[in-house]
């Protein structure tokens, strides 16, 4: 009986996890000119690869990150990168 509860509790935590998640990862990097990249799939939005770079910005001690432009790569996982300048 114990092992059946402990092992409920166990799948209710992971399913709860598991539904809080995205579906995708995106990553953030800082180019040697400042700039920060974020590689994202086609179907992200916006203000998702905004936070991810803001978030990035503000390790770098800056408030936000504005929008400079977006590049396709060669990479299947993500095959955009979308760069960002850090500001106060």
């Amino acid at each position: 009986m114990r092992t059946q509860h402990t092992f409920f509790i166990c799948l209710l935590a992971g399913l709860l996890t598991g539904c809080g998640t995205s579906a995708y990862d995106l990553r953030a990097y800082t180019q040697s000119d400042g700039l920060v990249g974020v590689h994202t799939i086609k179907t992200a939005k916006e203000s998702e690869t905004q936070a991810v770079a803001e978030a990035e910005c503000k390790k770098k001690g800056k408030r936000r990150a504005v929008f400079v432009e977006s590049r396709t790569t060669v990479n299947d996982r993500f095959p955009i990168t979308n760069l960002y300048m850090c500001r106060d």
